[in-house]
């Protein structure tokens, strides 16, 4: 039997809208895996259509990560919460060292939400998947009662592998270590921002949304004994900094003049009173390693696409407070805490 010949009419993907029925575990469940989500993603593990996905695994030792996304507004320039899901938690296994093997998708919808801007956004989640090389190998799918979501909501998991004789973690920051990062900060956030109700601005800013194990691969080729890397996303590069210390028991000191930003960023921050050493990013790492594989390591991000704008940003000092400093472009110092409260809802 067919997958089409199981159903009396194709799914409306152009006026339909999600309805109860399609959680329900029944024949318009079925549909809309098998019209939607299995065309969109095809690949030999979600077409045995089982439960769960069988595959092999390479030598090493396995990193498994998840993550929910929540984004407002669903789409955003330079990208949607399709594609989002799939960078976030492509990026988190790859912060250990790993190469990212297979996905995980969960996708809880809104009765009512459109079916257009659903295939809209697996479109967009296969395509993302397909670019990174990482198949989505199994998934679910919830429906929940109109006015209790927000149109979609998407958690991702993720497992890699880290090769043998690979060490990076949180707690390997040392004193004397460098600190880089691979670009321009606080491009995510304004992107979401200037979306939203009554905050356009003039210069359209795209977020920075990108897989970046295809950089890690490069940079720990080049200096295999990197000790921390991190992807700055929620609280951005201040709060990844002072994560980082106080795992490792070290502080931190950074040069605001050194910090990637862009004019356009800078000038939004500056408008709406924000830091954007806290603003969140989507395709940003930060990397800590020892001070004499530093130019190494930054000459290696940069010849990369997605390092082009790299910077060394600090050193790791002792401090067994923890505490991150900055040196101010005005000559000063000031204390770089943990983001305190919530600098934007709803970010990734």
């Amino acid at each position: 039997m067919t997958t089409r010949s199981r159903f009396s009419a194709r799914l409306d993907l152009e006026n339909g809208r999600v309805d109860m029925s399609h959680g329900a575990g029944g024949r318009a469940m079925a549909q809309l895996i098998d019209e939607l989500f299995k065309q969109a993603l095809d690949n030999e593990w979600l077409s045995q259509g089982n439960d769960q996905a069988l595959f092999s695994v390479p030598p090493g030792r396995l990193v498994m990560s998840t993550d929910a996304h929540v984004v407002s507004p669903l789409f955003f320039p330079g990208g949607d919460i399709g594609s989002l899901a799939v960078h976030g938690t492509i990026n988190d296994v790859a912060m250990s060292g790993a190469r990212p093997l297979h996905l995980a998708a969960s996708f809880v919808l809104e009765e009512g939400f459109p079916l257009a801007d659903l295939a809209r956004i697996v479109a967009s989640l296969a395509q993302a998947a397909r670019e990174a090389g990482v198949a989505i190998v199994t998934g679910d799918t919830k429906v929940v009662e109109r006015g209790k979501g927000d149109g979609v909501f998407i958690t991702t998991t993720g497992i890699g592998v880290v090769p043998e004789g690979i060490a990076i973690s949180g707690d390997r920051a040392r004193p004397g270590d460098v600190i880089l990062i691979n670009g321009h900060i606080g491009d995510h956030g304004i992107a979401i921002l200037s979306q939203r109700e009554n905050l356009g601005f003039e210069t359209v800013i795209q977020s920075d949304s990108a897989a970046l194990h295809g950089l890690i691969a490069d940079m720990i080729a080049a200096v295999p004994d990197i000790h921390c890397l991190r992807d700055p996303t929620r609280g951005g590069l201040a709060t990844t900094l002072n994560e980082l210390a106080q795992q490792s028991g070290v502080g931190m000191r950074i040069r605001e003049t050194d910090i990637p930003v862009r004019e356009a960023v800078s000038a939004a921050c500056e408008l709406l009173g924000l830091d954007p050493a806290y603003v969140a990013n989507e395709g940003k790492l930060v990397a800590i390693c020892p001070a004499d594989r530093a130019e190494t390591l930054l000459a290696t991000m940069r010849a990369h696409p997605l390092g082009a704008q790299a910077a060394i940003i600090g050193e790791v000092v002792e401090d067994p407070l923890g505490f991150v400093q900055m040196q101010t472009r005005f000559g000063g110092e000031r204390l770089l805490d943990w983001l305190a409260g919530e600098q934007l809802p709803r970010i990734c």
